[in-house]
């Protein structure tokens, strides 16, 4: 079931346009990462389907109902969430569901239970001022979901943090996807390639693509295989460059690197020569497009149409 659809969503300050006629949807259900590089209009997105900005033009349909206001069923978390420093996390919480209209002794229990959610159980009672990075963003994360929303919105939520932040954010994401529907943003592109199902690439606010992972890797798919040779590389380097299925052959140091189109097919043809000849084949591996590469292959695109 679609969740949430945006029709021709345009954000525009005086004369300039930060969102220009963005048009997608996704289901319900799924972890969505909004791509693209800094000022490409990711905040504006995020912050105008989360109520917070009024869009210049264009629609928004959120469970079938469109331009109503629905941040009763969403959660929210920005770039840069402020805290009350001398809250401990434990009354931070509870605060926080008594804004969302539970009792106390309701909003009690959820904070207690959420606290647990997100893995900072234990810090409950220190003051939010003592947590470190990844436990302000895991309490973000908290306090953005402790109503129980059905979209959960998080604009860049490991750009600031080391590396432990940054995993056990990632990880609690992967968790919570279980539950929720999560829209993301990001510029770590590896980032989107761990814990996303679907992909809205951003480039000066626009669309320029979007669809699950595995059908944009199979659109842009780039795949190379690579041969490592124990001895003799170059007398095997022909016989690869006669395999029909192959497009081309590079080598560097001593691996050849072999694209084509059909890259299943390339590697069976590869696999059965090697095998019917005995190759002394060190290693061989096929290495996938990453998304970095097919970003920029979409981005060239989209300026050079």
């Amino acid at each position: 079931m679609t969740l949430l659809k945006a029709k021709d969503l345009t954000k525009k300050y005086e004369d300039k346009t930060v969102v220009n006629h963005v048009n997608f949807e996704f289901q319900e259900g799924n972890c969505i990462a909004l791509i693209g590089p800094n000022g490409a209009g990711k905040t504006t997105i995020l912050r105008t389907l989360a109520g917070l900005l009024k869009p210049t033009s264009g629609s928004i349909i959120f469970n079938g109902k469109e331009n109503q206001d629905f941040r009763a069923f969403i959660g929210y978390l920005p770039q840069y969430p402020v805290f009350h420093p001398w809250m401990t996390g434990l009354e931070f919480l509870i605060y926080s569901a008594q804004i969302s209209n539970f009792s106390k002794k309701e909003a009690k229990q959820r904070a207690e239970n959420i606290l647990h959610k997100v893995g900072i159980a234990d810090a409950k009672n220190k003051p939010i001022s003592k947590y470190s990075g990844g436990m302000k963003q895991r309490l973000g994360i908290a306090q953005a979901i402790i109503h129980k929303p059905k979209l959960l919105m998080l604009d860049e939520p490991v750009s600031s943090l080391d590396p432990i932040g940054r995993r056990e954010v990632l990880t609690l994401m992967e968790e919570l996807k279980q539950d929720m529907t999560i829209l993301f943003s990001t510029h770590i592109l590896s980032d989107a390639d761990e814990v996303s199902d679907e992909l809205l690439l951003l480039n000066q606010g626009e669309i320029v693509e979007s669809g699950s992972m595995k059908g944009l890797r199979e659109k842009y798919q780039t795949s190379m295989i690579e041969l490592e040779f124990q001895f003799d590389r170059d007398s095997y380097l022909e016989k690869v460059q006669d395999i029909p299925s192959v497009n081309l052959v590079k080598v560097e140091r001593n691996i050849l690197f072999v694209s084509a189109n059909d890259i299943e097919k390339v590697r069976n043809d590869i696999l059965t020569l090697a095998a019917k000849e005995n190759w002394p084949l060190m290693s061989f591996q096929v290495n996938r497009a990453s998304l970095e590469d097919m970003f920029m292959k979409v981005v060239n695109q989209s300026c050079n149409g």
